[in-house]
This record gives C-alpha cells, structure tokens and sequence, in this order.
C-alpha cells in the first residue's frame, strides 16, 4: 500500500516540477513536445549531446534516450523510452554531462562515472572503444601520499574530452587533444590528470564545447598576485629595458629567456618532435599575450599618454624589414609584436594581412545603441600589481603603453626567442590556421584603416583597475596595443613627461566586496580562461590560434562572469548584470549579434530590455532565457535556421528570435541545447510558488542592473570630480559610495545565486535571503545608517559647484534610475528618492516571502520562517524608513539652529529627539533673565545658554522623575559624574514625554545599537528605563582631582562603581575596582615619574580612594615594597627591596611598619656591608633589643638607640671570644665589661675602643682553673638570648593581619561563623582576582578551593580522633593555598623565617633562636585553629580512641604490652606540634637544618671520621669488636632469594634491612616521622634476630645498645648529630619517657659512643 501511495505522490509531484519537452533546432514556430515514453519522475538536470541524451531525477537516478551505439543490447541501441542507467542503481546521482557521444554523471560522495563512445579516451578507459555502461574512474591525486582519490563536483564533456571539476576546486581532463590543458604528447589520455596551469586557483566553473575548454576561475586576492621581477629567473637578464636616443626613449620588454622552451599543440596533434607549426603557435602566443601585457599596463591604474600622434605612425612597407636599422640598443624587438623581421616580402605580407585582419575586432563606438564591449569597470578586485612598483617601472609602464607597438611583451618565460621563431617561419610558411578566418586587408588597405583601428583598440583594451580610479573610464583613448601594422618613430619628451607626471587627485572607491560574502554566495569577482582549437576564434583571444595551455580572456576581467556554455564552435558567457558575450563562429548567427570579428568576447542583442538570466549552446545555435515583465522567463533562439516548408517568404531571420510557443508550456527552469535538438525543464505554477520564486530572481536582478548603473553613471563619475567640496563632504560621500558598492555586490551575488537555485530543487529553505538573512540585513543597515549621516550633514546640498552641474545635466538620467515621474520635481529630491532606494526593495523582499509562505501549510516549519524573515524584512525597511525621517528632521533642525554653534554640535551620526524651544523645560532656580534651552539628541543632552553650551553624554546621564511630596510636580532630576540638576516642565504630559524620551535615548545609546532595528531575538522589548548601573567611558572637566582625567568602565548612579579604567592627562593611570567614585578593592596604579623617566607601579588593594591592604609598590628608583598599606601609607608586615646587588646601598627589610616608618620588630640585611639585623625598630631607626650578625662570623646581642648599639650587649667572635658590657657605637666597646677569651681566660674592667682596630683596656686578668673554665663557659654562652627580641614579640603584624583577616579586632576576640565567612569570602574573591594568573591556581587547584570553600560542620559530642584527623586534612589543605587566610599566614611565615637565617643570617649562633621562633609559631598558630574549631582540646589534652588499640606488640626492653604512647589512660594527645609541624616543619627545614650542622660542625667531623674508619672493617670484625653476642650474629644471609653463608671478609650484609630502613631519616622532616623511623628501624633488628634465634626473646638493653651501634654505623649518616639536636629540640615533651623516647635515647648515646670509640 505504501509504495502505491509513494509512487501516486511522485507522479503528482512530477506533474508540477522538471516537466520535459524537446524539439528541433532550426524551427522557430515548432511546438515543443513532451519527451516520447518518459513516466514524469521530476527531472532535476538534463544534458544532450548529438544524438543521444541523459536525464538526472529527483531520486538521483540517471535515465538516457536516443541513439545510443554503445549498448550491448540490440533493442537498447534505439530505444522508444528513456532507459535507467542499472550500473547507477544504489548510487545517488547530483549532476550529469553529455559530450557528442558519451556521457558522465557524478555521485553525491564525489565519484565519477562514464559511459558512450570511447574512441579518443574520453570516457577514460583504456584500450575500448564504447564503453557501454557506467563505469567508476578513478581520479587521485599523484602528489598526496598515500594516494587519496580526488572527489569531484563537477563534469563537462566535448567531442573527444572530458573536463572534471573536483571539490578543492582543481580542474581534472582526460581524452585526446589541446583542449585538455595538459602538458603531453601522448594521446589519449586515458588517466585523469590535473591541469597544473590552474592548480592554485579557485575554479567555479568548466564547460566543453566540441575542440575547446572554458573556465571560470575567481580572481586572485590582491595579496596573492606577486609583482613581476625586475629580472629573469632564468638567465638574470633585464625584463625592461630602455635606450635613450637624442630626443626620444626605446623601452622594451622584449626580454626572450634563451633557457625556456615552450610546447606547442601542434606538435602535440601531430606527434613530431618539433615542426614548423610549433613557431606558429609560439609566434601567436607572444601576439596575444603581449596584447594582454600591454592591458595588465592599462590596468595598473597608471596615466596613459593619450597623445599618440597618427601623422607619425609609419606604413610598413619594405624598407622596414630591417628594424635594426632604426632601432638601435633594443634586444630584437619585432614591429608587428613580435612578428619576424626577417620574412620575405611574400610571407611578411600574408602575415600582416592575417593579423590586421584578425586585429579589426569591431568598430569604434559610434552611437549610443551600440554598446562597447567594457560597459563598466569592475570595482570588486583588487588591482593586480603586475609590474614592479618602481618609480622606474611606472615610467616604463606608461611610455610602453604610449609607444605601444614598440613594446613586444612576452609573458611565458618558455617563449623561444625571435631568431628561433624565424628560423621556424623561414623553414616552412604559416600553415593554413593563419591563412583562413575572416576577409583580409592588404598592406595597402592597412593605411586607410588605421585610425579606425587606433579607435578600436583604445575600446577593446578599456579595462579598469579594481580599485576604481574613476578617472581611467574617461582616458579611453589610448589603451592596450593590439597587433597593430605600423610603429611610432619616436616618443615625443613632452608625451614622456606626461607620462611620468602624477595625478592631482584620485577618489578612490575601496574594494566593494566582503570575504564573508563571497565565502556564502557566488562570487562576482571571475576571470573567464580558455584552451584548445581556436579556429572560428572560440577561445576569445583575438586570433584564430590553438592554446595549449588556458589562457585568460583579458577582456572579460570586471565583467562579472557568472556562467559559461559552449558550442560546437562558439562560446558564451553570462554576466551577473543579465548580459551575454560570445564569440566564436558565427556563420548562423549562434552569437547573437553580427559584428566582426568575432574572436573577442561581445555583448549578444538578444532583448534589448530584458535581461538574460540563462543560457545554452549548442552545434551551431544558442538558447537564451529571458526575463519578462509577468516574470514567466521567455525563451530566445539564435543560430541556423532551417527553411520552412510550403512558406515562400523564410520569416525567421539571423537575429534572434523569441520561441512564442515554448512560453505557453509554464515556468521554464532551464534549457539544454544538443546538435539537432532542443531540451527544456519546466515547472508548473502550482499555488503560485514558482511564479513568486521567479519575481523575486528577477527582480534582484533588475535591481542589480539599476544599482550598477546608478554606480557606473552617477557616483562614479561624480567622485571622479575634481573638486567635490569640503574633506568632510568628500569623506561622508566617499562613504555612501562605498557601502552602496558593498550592497551592490552582495544584491549582485544574490541574483547570481537565485538564478542557480532556479535550476536546483527550489526548496524554499535554502533560499539565501532566508539562510544568510544577516549578511542581507546588515549590508541595508550600514548603507542607510552611511546616507543618513550624510543627508544630516547636508546631503548632496554641500557638493560644490562641479558636482552640482554634473547632476543637473543627468537631471533626465536621474529621474529615470528613481522611477520619479513628475517633471517638476526638485533634483535633490530625485537624489534623495533614488539613494533611498534600496529601502524599497526590503518591501519587496517581505511582500515576496509572504507570498511564498501562503504556499505552505500554517504548520509547517518552512511557513514559520519564511513568515518570521518576511516580519525582520519589513521590520528593517519601517525602521530604515523612520532613520530617513529623523535625518529629514534633524536637517531641518540645523537649518534653524544658531550658526556658531552648528558647527561644533553637528556630527553625520548626531540625531535630534527633542528640544525645548517652546519653553516646555526649564532649570529649577534658574535666573530671571537667564536663557535655558535643552536640546535632547541620540548620544547627548545640550544645555544652551546665550552663548556657550554644555554637552552631557547620554552613557552617563542618569533621570529620575521628582516624587510629588518633594513639592515639585513636574521636576526630573539629572545626574551626570560632576552635576546635578532638577529640570522642570511645564505640565504633566511634557514631563512624561522628556521622561520617556531622555530614558529611551540613554537606553539607545547604552545599546549601541541606535542604528540596527531590533531584529534580533528578544531585543524587540524596549526597556521601561536604562538600567541604573552601566558601562561608559567619560571626560571629567570640574572635579580638581579627576579634572581631564577620563574613565572607562562601571558605573552606578553617577559615579563610578565596578571595574574600570581611570587615566589622568600627567600620565598617571588607575585600573581595577571602584565603589561610589573612588577606587576601592583590587586595582593596578601608575604614577609617572619624571625625574627618572620610569612609572612607579602599585598593584594591590584600595579602600575609599586610598592604598589599603596588600600590595606591592615598584618604585621608580627600584626599590620593591611588598606589603600592607594603610592610607596611602605603608602600614603593617611589609618587605622592602632596595637597589639591585650591583648598586651602591642594596638592602632588604622584613618587618613591621607603622605610618610608612619602620616600626616593631623587623629583619635589616644590609647586603653591601654584609650584616643582618634582627630587632626592635621605631621611626625607621633600630631601637630597642636586637641581634646583629655579619658575614665574618661576628654576633651582637644588645640594645640600640637611633641605630646605633647602646647600652649592655654581648659580642661574640667566630672563635668563642665573648665580650659582655656597655657599647657606645656600631661595634665600639665603651664602658665597664669582661672580655672572655676561648680557653676560659676573662678580663673584667673598662674597656674603650672599636672591636677589630685595638681596643683599650683597664681592668683585671684572671685565669680560672681547668676544672671552673669548663664549668663557667656554657654560663656565658648561656645568656645569649637573653637580650634578643623575644620570639612571642617577633612578627606580630602577620599574625595580627590574619586575626583581622578572620575579623577579629584582637587575637582570640570575635565571632567563630565571622570568621568561616571571611574565609569564603576571601577565597571566592582571590579566585576570581587570580583567574588570569595561572600560576597561582595551579599551586591551589580548583578543586581544593572549592572543597576549603565549605566549612566544615561540628557535630555536638566528644571531640573523636577521626575529627582531629578531619581538622589535620583541612588545615593541610588551607595550608596549601595562599588564598586561604591560614595559607597566607603560613607562606608569609616561611618568607619571613627564611629571610631571617639564610645567607648571613646562617651563624650558628642563631640557632636556639631559630628553635624558638618555631615553637613560637606554633603556639601562635594553635591559637588560630582553636579559635576556627573551638572543639580542639587545648595543647595536651588527650583524645580517647573510639575504636579499640591495633594488636599489642611486646615492647622491646620490657615484658608489659605498648600503648600508642606512655600517657596515664591510653589515647592520643593533642599538642601543637604534632598538629602544626606536618605542615610548617618542611618549609622551614632547609634554613634550620643548615643552622644544626654550622652548630655541630666539630663534634660531627670526630664522628664522620670514625664512622669512615669503622666502615672499613667486614661484618663479623665489626660485629665482634662491638662486643655483639654471638648467638645474634647472622649465620645465613639471603640475598635475591638465594640463602648465602657469613664469611668472614662479607661485608655491609649483616641487620641490611635495619640500615636502610636507619638511613630514612635523613628524608623525613618532622621529629614524629623521624622517631617512627628509629622505631621501625629497632623492629627491623628484631625480625632479624627472631630469624636467627628461631625463638622468642626479650631485649635487655645491654644486648640490645651493641647491634643497634652496628646498624648506626653502618647506616653512614653524615649528620647524625644535628637529626638528634633537632628531634631533641623539637620532639613532644610527652614522648621523651615512652619507648619512642627510650628508643631516641639509644640513637643518641649510639652517636656520643662513635665519637669515642678507638680502633685497637
């Protein structure tokens, strides 16, 4: 049932759409017929060749009729219906061809297939003559590897070749003949091979026609085309060069490469090495090309000397065989371009008559009917700079195009050179291409004809550059030299300096198309390239002469060339402006038109006013589709006619005639043309669908016409104008003219695209207007938003003089292109109706796709949109239509407007809106006789008074309606960033009419779209008012700290609010956050500084206008201050770098600030000097206790006043010498004191002098026993500390700003929920203010933010280890981001302690400060995290465990199971270190571990030593002079599995797991892991014992010390004793008494034991 319903759908389709009907060729009044026993499947394309034809269907399917030699089957070879091609079945078929004899479709995924005859390889199977079905070609591409097959969109077929055009827009030949472009000898061709002549290129296009090629190739972007050498790739020669001769110059470009060699067609058809026609060709080419070289002269846009005198162009005749004669210094330049000099009379004569003859290319223009063959210049391309842009090359270029004959341009470097071309003439005469083609001159007709022909040149040469001088369309009279018969004998000076003078003034029109365009719909900017047999002059080139290779039709650059078809032996090309060239053989009149010659491309008169918007051609015929006025395309016929039976009188003439029958059949969509017969595909116009797709194609297309002639007539011209009128005018006009250009090409496009959519499926969804309706809609806007602009600053009123009388003399001209028909009609107000135009056709746009859309159901998808582009259509053309009228009404507010002011208040894009000259508005408390006039436009509000004006941006305007109890009824309130003021109206009504105004007009200009319809989706909704915060960007004139400064970013009810931009006049510059108008939050500020040409630069935080928070200030001078600020002002933990190491004070501080002064505790490290301070600051001067130490070992301890040491002190010397007493000055001794020497001898007295330089001493020696020196020493060592800083009075700023951080005004005090919020805070607003530095956040990643965002919750109850582990992990974390508070803190911490005891800081000295200042932090920072988990017990308090104790192990020295440690009741206590440490300990470890080994320096070297001499003994020797008991000697070792004996020379193999295990030590970093270290490494000893004894045992200590030696000094660790001091110092008090503690105990006897041990 389904199929019957299907193929019943099909045929109702098929009775509407590619209906087809054939008829005979020849027969003007013959009734096309339907096509004999075809079903009716909707025919999408059609292709005929001579006899046969093929049908392509909706369905992809492939059918072919007629005579068809190559089908095996013997009912198959004349078939009465169509056949389907069954090798197709499966494949879906786009596109179809049809050569004479064969045929060739292509599949949707790009293949090829071909079938017919196959006799020259056309069909390209080798080695067959028919090939009878469709059979796949493989195409690939040779260059790719691998291999990869080429897909192909597009197929042409000839006589005996195919063409294929591939996706990547490369052209594809196969079959026999010069007409495939390629470079071969070889015929046939049966693989498909690339034409490389046109690799590169983007071809749009091919067409076939019997012996010749055609492309349409889009022209180069301008940045592609490369300028010409200066000199030969080849042989390094000149390409130009020129000879000065008395009087005249000889320029030539004549340059033959001796080193490149052409081939010629000939020789390839012929299969000979080299033959005379191979001169033929080459000596053709050279003609026609050095004509082109002569055009691409024209088109560079230079000035042409139009001053050729004909009174000195010279008949040829004998004596000018030898040009040597005359010319002298040129490298051969041939007379007749590059003819041979030296022929014989005869041949020289039969040459001259060929190529004048072929020369007379049309007559000259005459008349106003007869059209010239370049009607416009094309203003979409980009001018090629074809020849170097030298001043040199410029002249060249301009007296060659003068001295035109003298000139032989050769654009292949493979052209042989003239003695070469000669030899091959003297050989044998020309062959008879150049004998036969049109009627010839003799040499003495050429005199007559030579004006005539000067004339005709200048015309067919009259080609423009892209970039459109204007100019050039007028200097028609001289242009590229054909080969004209005859030279000049000279080039006058005067016409040389003519040549080289500059133009006064050029208007450029820029380029017109945009590459968003061109990328969507076709392009407009083409060059039409042509090869192959050129004997009826089908190639276009002028001559009658093959090409082996394509070759561009100069003469069709700008024309627009949107499509091409090719007969037998003629060739057409349409244009976008609905116009035809042909050119070819036009014996039957197939051309359309009957000038001659017709080797050069000419306009066809086939309807003079419709336009053509589809062509075919046939044998010896073309086929025309013509616009009409009902839009039903009519048909036009051209070509051989055939004589009509029983009719004396032929009506049917050579002109081409209208097919009146074939108008009766409906909407024809497209025709085909075969040898005998005519093809056409019709449509039915069911619902008036069809009939409204062809007005819209058609009058696209009229409407293209008409705006290209308003170009090329009006505005060209016009701006070609020397004197226009003002700059501005000449700007706002320049404008106008180049948008209008841009609408132009893109309405030239469209119609392009429209016609091929004709020829297509017709889906109403693909239609351009609707898929790319932006492009269309914003190409309107920008043109009318160009024309408003100018008609607001006067329009076409403000041109001067010239101009004015240019327009008034094309009054009928004008009027006729603005359809305006009254007479007395103003001529500004024809120009106004016919610039407006385009708005017009918006109407048609939405009156046309309404049509379309009723021919859907009110459901469907296609209906919706064709609905909602028609509403966007008409919505822009109202909305166009109302910016006509506020330009009308703002022009006629400035012909009223005070003069003085006019000028500085008009601009093209200032609109009025209202104005209060009827005294509707006026300022409250305003002067008696004060004048108060309010002009409201679309970007400003104007407060005239007399005469001055003030103007108030509209993006920072803000209004509000005064309330009613405020007293004044009518007021509205205006606030600007510096005024405000209260405007009162006079009533009610005019109150809401300026409310509603002034808010639309800010909306508007907040929007930036005051020029675009609110077309896009949801804009249409006006907003009741202008949202109160916006973005805007403002001069301030008034407030003296901002006066001239401008800003540019957030604003909020008048001032500035959010992120922005403020920029002063003296360079200063801020940008980041404001609130209420003043800077405030994180921003970045410059402050120029004068004096040493640099910027200071602060980047940090704001708080109301002034520097507060962290920050850091890059100061000019170079000094680096990275802190807090508070006021403006350095206040709070900051560090300050100062000078570089290479400058004359460098110096950093850390430390506390107050008022920008130093001040509290801080670290000084004075580089030069090499001394660190560490102490008590006030007012930039150290006062107070403080520490200093030097590089030299030297270290202080003490008071001082006004930076200097006063007072008690300590000084202690790199060699323990100790003074202890009163100081005067840095380092002077003054007063009473000891001096205690390092072997405990002291003197106690008054000591006077500066340490180092003699110091003067009265006082008393004493020298204490031995046994008191030894007791007394550490008494003096042990005061030291006493005067340093307290390490709880150290660096109380950090802490202190991570209290306020967590809003706490004192340490402790404040709310715990506060606090969790500041953290989310501070979080969320670091992560956005650190978004652009990567680096930051990836040290904090993401996920860690957004899991320290949450805060953790505390669940009532006891306080359980698993929420101490929880607290452990989240502080871990916090710890790991500096945007955390905690992070911060942590990070400042470490920068400060390291600071402090790195470089000279590292004495040893120092170290029980270092220690101090740890536990310190610690305290410091418990405090902290209790205060944010007010659950943690206090420091060692002990947590019960929740879940029961892992297994008991036995303890090692005792028999009682172990609990996790020796508290009264087992749990897990808590203290500061063991929650702190984890985190802080290794940051700090590098400096603090440095400072143990500079303390314990002797004492290690003794136990290096040892270790060294007792490592050298084996194992067994070691073990017993330790005095280990045998029984725990290991007797077996297993090593890798296998079970070794203890020898005695075994070494390093006994307890190795229990070394290794020791050695770890030195990787952990808090004394917790380094003490789990020394436990396992006693269990590691154990098992190995256990493994020994084979029975269980009980250490004693006495057993236990000897083994555990062993494994220390085996382990070799280099700074044992500085592990032991630091667990010793930092170790949980708690510990010491349980076995971790016992077990210490022993590592550090262990260690005192090595140094003591002697070797026997």
């Amino acid at each position: 049932m389904d199929s019957q319903e299907k193929s019943s759908a099909e045929a109702e389709g098929a009775k509407e759409r590619g209906l087809v009907h054939v008829w005979q060729a020849g027969f003007c009044s013959i009734t096309p017929e339907r096509l004999p026993g075809w079903g009716g499947k909707t025919v999408l394309q059609a292709a005929l060749g001579v006899s046969h034809g093929v049908l392509l269907t909706e369905g992809g399917e492939v059918y072919s009729f007629g005579n068809l030699p190559w089908r095996t089957e013997p009912g198959e070879i004349c078939p009465k219906s169509p056949l389907l091609e069954n090798a197709l079945g499966g494949q879906h078929v786009i596109t179809v061809a049809a050569g004479s004899f064969h045929s060739g479709a292509v599949t949707e995924n790009g293949m090829v297939y071909m079938w017919g005859q196959n006799s020259a390889g056309q069909c390209a199977v080798a080695n067959q003559h028919y090939v009878p079905e469709p059979t796949p070609i493989n195409i690939s591409d040779s260059e790719t590897s691998p291999l990869l097959s080429v897909r192909i969109l597009q197929l042409a077929c000839g006589e005996e070749h195919t063409l294929a055009l591939s996706i990547s827009r490369e052209i594809w030949a196969w079959g026999t003949g010069c007409q495939l472009g390629l470079i071969t000898t070889t015929f046939p061709v049966t693989k498909p091979q690339k034409v490389e002549h046109l690799a590169g290129r983007v071809v749009l296009q091919v067409a076939c026609g019997d012996s010749h090629s055609l492309a349409l190739v889009q022209c180069l972007p301008s940045q592609d085309i490369k300028p010409v050498p200066e000199r030969c790739n080849h042989c390094s020669q000149l390409l130009i060069t020129m000879t000065d001769k008395e009087d005249h110059v000889i320029i030539s470009d004549s340059h033959c490469c001796p080193l490149g060699v052409a081939l010629s067609d000939a020789q390839a058809e012929s299969h000979d090495s080299i033959t005379p026609s191979t001169g033929e060709s080459l000596e053709n080419k050279t003609v026609s090309e050095s004509q082109e070289e002569k055009k691409t002269l024209k088109e560079n846009g230079l000035s042409v000397a139009s001053e050729v005198d004909v009174g000195n162009i010279q008949p040829v005749n004998d004596e000018a065989t030898h040009p040597e004669q005359k010319i002298t210094g040129t490298t051969g330049i041939s007379i007749l371009g590059n003819v041979p000099s030296f022929l014989d009379n005869h041949v020289e004569k039969e040459c001259l008559q060929k190529l004048s003859a072929d020369s007379l290319q049309g007559h000259p223009e005459t008349s106003g009917d007869i059209e010239p063959i370049t009607e416009e210049p094309n203003p979409n391309l980009p001018s090629p700079p074809t020849t170097s842009t030298s001043a040199l090359n410029s002249l060249v270029v301009s007296c060659a195009s003068a001295v035109g004959v003298r000139v032989a341009a050769t654009y292949e470097a493979g052209a042989l050179s003239l003695k070469k071309v000669m030899n091959f003439y003297s050989i044998a005469p020309c062959e008879s291409g150049l004998q036969s083609g049109n009627a010839s001159l003799g040499p003495e007709g050429l005199k007559d004809s030579r004006e005539e022909q000067v004339k005709l040149e200048s015309m067919q040469g009259k080609k423009s550059s892209s970039l459109v001088d204007i100019r050039e369309e007028e200097s028609e009279g001289v242009s590229r030299r054909l080969s004209l018969p005859g030279l000049l004998s000279q080039v006058s000076p005067r016409l040389l300096r003519k040549a080289a003078r500059a133009k006064t003034r050029t208007v450029v029109l820029t380029p017109t198309y945009s590459g968003e365009a061109d990328a969507l719909l076709p392009s407009l900017r083409t060059e039409v390239w042509t090869w192959g047999k050129g004997k009826e002059g089908q190639l276009g080139h002028g001559d009658v002469l093959p090409r082996l290779q394509p070759l561009c039709v100069k003469c069709l650059d700008g024309k627009e060339v949107i499509h091409l078809a090719a007969g037998g032996q003629h060739s057409l090309a349409l244009t976008a402006k609905s116009q035809v060239y042909s050119w070819g053989s036009n014996t039957f009149g197939q051309l359309g038109h009957s000038e001659s010659p017709s080797t050069v491309p000419r306009l066809a008169k086939i309807c003079n006013e419709n336009g053509i918007w589809s062509v075919a051609a046939g044998q010896d015929y073309s086929l025309f589709l013509v616009d009409t006025d009902d839009f039903q395309p009519g048909l036009y016929y051209s070509g051989r006619q055939e004589p009509v039976e029983n009719d004396g009188l032929n009506t049917c003439t050579k002109t081409a005639t209208l097919l009146v029958s074939c108008s009766k059949l409906g909407y024809i969509s497209s025709v085909t043309a075969g040898k005998d017969s005519c093809l056409a595909l019709v449509d039915k116009n069911i619902m008036g669908y069809i009939a409204s797709l062809h007005e819209l194609a058609t009058t696209e297309r009229r409407f293209y016409s008409k705006l290209s002639e308003i170009k090329s007539q009006i505005l060209r011209p016009l701006l070609g104008l020397e004197n226009l009128g003002t700059t501005t005018t000449v700007q706002l006009l320049q404008e106008v003219a180049s948008r209008f250009s841009k609408l132009c090409y893109l309405i030239g496009q469209h119609g392009a695209s429209l016609s091929s959519f004709l020829h297509g499926i017709k889906e109403a969804r693909s239609l351009a207007i609707l898929k790319h309706a932006s492009l269309f809609l914003d190409s309107y806007t920008e043109y009318c938003t160009s024309i408003t602009n100018f008609v607001v600053m006067g329009g076409f009123q403000l041109l001067a003089k010239p101009a004015i009388d240019f327009l008034n003399k094309n009054q009928e001209l004008l009027q006729d292109l603005s359809e305006v028909n009254d007479e007395n009609i103003q001529l500004l107000e024809v120009l106004n109706t016919l610039f407006f135009l385009p708005i017009r056709r918006l109407h048609n746009y939405a009156r046309v796709l309404l049509k379309l859309a009723t021919c859907f159901e009110v459901t469907s998808p296609e209906y919706q949109k064709l609905q909602d582009s028609s509403s966007c259509y008409e919505t822009l053309a109202l909305h166009l239509g109302r910016k006509r009228k506020e330009a009308e009404y703002t022009l006629g507010f400035w012909k009223t407007f005070p003069g003085k002011m006019t000028d500085s208040l008009r601009k093209p894009e200032r609109r009025l809106i209202c104005e209060s000259s009827n005294r509707a508005l006026s300022l409250q408390h305003a002067g008696r006789f004060s004048v108060n006039w309010f002009i409201l436009f679309n970007d400003s509000l104007v407060h005239a008074q007399f005469s001055t004006h003030h103007i108030f941006p509209l993006s920072t305007l803000w209004v509000e309606p005064i309330s009613e109890e405020v007293g004044s009824v009518n007021g509205l309130k205006i606030t600007t960033p510096e005024e405000q003021f209260i405007l009162v109206s006079s009533t009610p009504q005019e109150k809401t009419k300026w409310l509603r105004a002034i808010s639309q007009a800010v909306d508007q200009a907040l929007r930036g779209m005051s020029d675009f319809p609110p077309y896009a989706s949801g804009s249409s909704v006006q907003r009741q008012e202008p949202p109160i915060s916006r973005s805007a960007r403002y001069t301030f004139y008034k407030d003296p700290r901002l006066k001239d400064a401008v800003y540019d970013g957030r604003w909020l009810s008048g001032k500035p609010h959010g992120r922005g931009t403020l920029k002063w006049t003296d360079g200063k510059m801020y940008s980041g956050m404001f609130r209420n108008g003043l800077e405030d939050g994180y921003g970045e500020y410059k402050i120029p500084n004068k004096a040493l040409n640099k910027d200071d630069h602060y980047v940090g935080y704001w708080k109301e206008g002034k520097m507060c928070g962290q920050g850091v200030y890059s100061y000019a001078s170079g000094e680096v201050y990275e802190g807090c600020f508070q006021d403006n002002m350095r206040h709070g933990h900051g560090l300050l770098r100062s000078g570089k190491l290479t400058s004359s004070s460098p110096s950093m501080f850390i430390g506390q600030w107050v008022m920008d002064k130093k001040s509290g505790y801080g670290v000084f490290d004075d580089i030069t000097r090499g001394e660190k301070y560490m102490g008590m600051w006030h007012d930039d001067m150290c006062q107070g206790n403080g520490v200093v130490v030097t590089q030299f070992g030297l270290y202080y301890e003490g008071t001082f006043n006004l930076n200097k040491m006063m007072g008690t002190g300590i000084l202690l010397s790199e060699d323990d010498t100790v003074y202890e007493g009163e100081f005067s000055d840095e380092w002077t001794l003054n007063g009473k004191g000891t001096l205690t020497m390092p072997n405990g001898d002291y003197i106690e007295g008054l000591f006077n002098g500066e340490w180092g330089s003699g110091i003067k001493i009265t006082g008393t020696y004493f020298k204490p026993s031995l046994y008191e020196s030894e007791k007394d020493r550490p008494k003096v060592l042990r005061k030291l500390g006493n005067l340093a800083v307290p390490a709880d009075e150290k660096w109380k700023a950090v802490f202190e700003e991570c209290w306020h951080q967590l809003g706490c005004e004192n340490p402790g005090q404040g709310e715990v929920w506060k606090a969790w919020d500041n953290i989310a805070v501070a979080l969320t607003t670091n992560r956005r203010q650190h978004r652009d530095s990567p680096e930051i956040l990836s040290r904090s990643h993401t996920q860690t933010l957004e899991s320290l965002e949450f805060i953790p919750q505390h669940i009532s109850g006891a306080f359980t280890v698993e929420k101490y582990d929880e607290i452990k992990k989240y502080l871990i974390k916090a710890c790991d981001t500096p945007l955390h508070p905690l992070g911060r803190l942590i990070e400042t911490l470490v920068a400060v302690y390291r600071m402090t005891y790195v470089g000279v800081g590292a004495n040893r000295r120092l170290l029980q400060e270092a220690v101090k200042e740890i536990q310190s932090y610690l305290k410091r920072i418990f405090q902290l995290v209790r205060f944010l988990f007010p659950d943690l017990p206090e420091e060692g308090s002990t947590i019960p465990l929740s879940a029961p104790l892992p297994q008991e192990r036995k303890s090692f020295c005792t028999g009682k199971s172990d609990s996790r440690s020796e508290s009264p009741e087992p749990g897990y206590v808590v203290t500061s270190s063991g929650l702190l440490l984890p985190v802080l300990l290794p940051r700090l470890y590098p400096p603090l571990f440095m400072l143990y080994a500079l303390e314990n320096d002797r004492e290690e070297d003794i136990y290096w030593e040892c270790v060294l001499r007792l490592n050298k003994q084996p194992d067994t020797a070691l073990l017993g002079f330790l005095g280990v008991q045998k029984k725990f000697w290991p007797v077996t070792l297993s090593i890798f599995g296998d079970s070794k004996k203890v020898l005695p020379t075994t070494k390093d193999a006994c307890f190795a797991s229990a070394v290794e295990c020791l050695q770890q030590i030195s990787t952990t970093f808090t004394p917790s892991d380094k003490l789990k270290v020394i436990q396992q490494t006693f269990e590691e000893i154990s098992q190995n014992v256990l493994a020994t004894l084979q029975e269980d045992f009980l250490w004693s200590m006495d057993d236990l010390f000897p083994v555990f030696l062993y494994v220390v000094l085996r382990a070799r660790i280099r700074n044992l004793g500085s592990e032991v001091h630091l667990i010793e110092d930092l170790m949980d008090p708690y510990l010491q008494h349980g076995e971790q503690g016992i077990m210490f105990t022993t590592l550090k006897a262990c260690y005192y034991q090595i140094q003591r041990e002697k070797l026997n």
